[in-house]
């Protein structure tokens, strides 16, 4: 059974490229360079909102002792490096986790 840990974020038009970049060159290479045990992938997702883009990052673990790895006991605590914390207008101060329980794919 994996883990999906899920987080929001949201910034202004004016930085939503700047921050994909940032999330692309510097945030998930440093995540990976970790090599946590168990870490699978992290899927980033976008759209407009209004005012606002959101983001949406969803990391597959094998099980939650490797989010725990991660991010420490206080495990739910949201991972937002000091240079993305500059380009968002907010963010989710939680990520939650949840258990994959099926996948379906259709041809």
């Amino acid at each position: 059974m994996a883990v999906k840990r899920i987080w929001h974020g949201y910034s202004s038009h004016e930085n939503a490229d700047a921050y994909e970049k940032l999330l692309d060159e510097v945030v998930f290479p440093s995540i990976e360079a970790k090599r946590i045990p168990g870490y699978r992938s992290i899927e980033l997702l976008r759209r407009a909102a209004g005012d606002v883009v959101e983001f949406i990052t969803v990391m597959t673990f094998d099980e939650l002792q490797n989010v725990i790895d991660f991010q420490g006991e206080d495990y739910e605590k949201a991972y937002v490096p000091d240079a993305a914390q500059a380009l968002l207008e907010r963010w989710d101060d939680r990520s939650q986790h949840y258990e994959l329980r099926q996948v379906r794919d259709y041809d």
